[in-house]
């Protein structure tokens, strides 16, 4: 898809950080975007960074399916059909907490936001391209860094990420028969203000705090926005887009 006057995304976790970046990009290229997330006002405040853009704030919890259902009603209702899913919203959950005084609350909130959201909303979205007229649409699942590597004190998080990996690549291969192209960006250190402390020093591997460097959200809204409009017989399968000289390619 190149035209975007008709299109159709849903952006999870869309009042605030990447999704909120994400869905300006989106709004600006002309698309038409569901801004799903718990907090209405700041949905509304993300509509209102695009005037004359067309979004449909949602307030939604992710990790409710009769959340997630109520968001697709109201998305097919308005808009009839969904062309793309940015599977974005999430939490870190406690952190810098060890594995052994993790709360079990605090790891079921992380992974029921993280992952269990991330397959609700999967699901729904995956229900109404198969059936639309034209049939498919594309999923991008928002990895992260994580999904590859962990950080001290994250096994919540990480652990949620590397279930993402497999739950992309179980859609994308499930929805082949249907046009429906899902893949996955990993993200790391996009300047936002879940990510604002690792300037002032974070936890490293070796016991050290040390800043890391940060990049533009814009930039990875850039990326999103690209692998969103290929056509769907192309895909980006996985991207991983980070701060040039963040720690984690190499030893530090």
């Amino acid at each position: 898809m190149n035209a975007k006057e008709n299109a159709v995304a849903v952006v999870t976790g869309a009042g605030s950080g990447i999704g909120r970046a994400v869905a300006v990009e989106l709004l600006r290229a002309g698309w038409s975007v569901a801004l799903a997330g718990r907090r209405t006002g700041t949905l509304e405040e993300t509509a209102a960074l695009v005037p004359g853009g067309t979004a449909l704030p949602v307030r939604t919890d992710v990790s409710r399916p009769e959340d997630v259902a109520a968001l697709f009603d109201a998305v097919a209702g308005r808009f009839g059909r969904v062309d793309l899913l940015f599977n974005n919203a999430g939490t870190f959950g406690p952190g810098g907490v060890p594995v052994e005084e993790l709360p079990y609350d605090a790891w079921r909130h992380v992974v029921d936001t993280n992952l269990n959201g991330a397959f609700l909303c999967a699901q729904a979205a995956y229900r109404q391209m198969k059936e639309q007229d034209p049939r498919g649409g594309r999923i991008i699942n928002n990895g992260s860094i994580s999904a590859h590597t962990p950080r001290p004190h994250s096994v919540a998080y990480t652990a949620t990420k590397h279930a993402l990996t497999g739950l992309t690549k179980s859609l994308s291969l499930d929805g082949r028969p249907y046009g429906i192209a899902v893949g996955q960006i990993d993200i790391g250190n996009a300047a936002t203000d879940m990510t604002a402390g690792m300037r002032a020093g974070v936890l490293q591997a070796n016991g050290e705090v040390a800043p890391e460097p940060v990049m533009d959200v814009a930039d990875v809204a850039r990326t999103v926005r690209h692998m969103a409009e290929l056509p769907l017989g192309a895909n980006v399968q996985f991207a991983t887009v980070l701060a040039t000289t963040m720690p984690f390619v190499g030893r530090g």
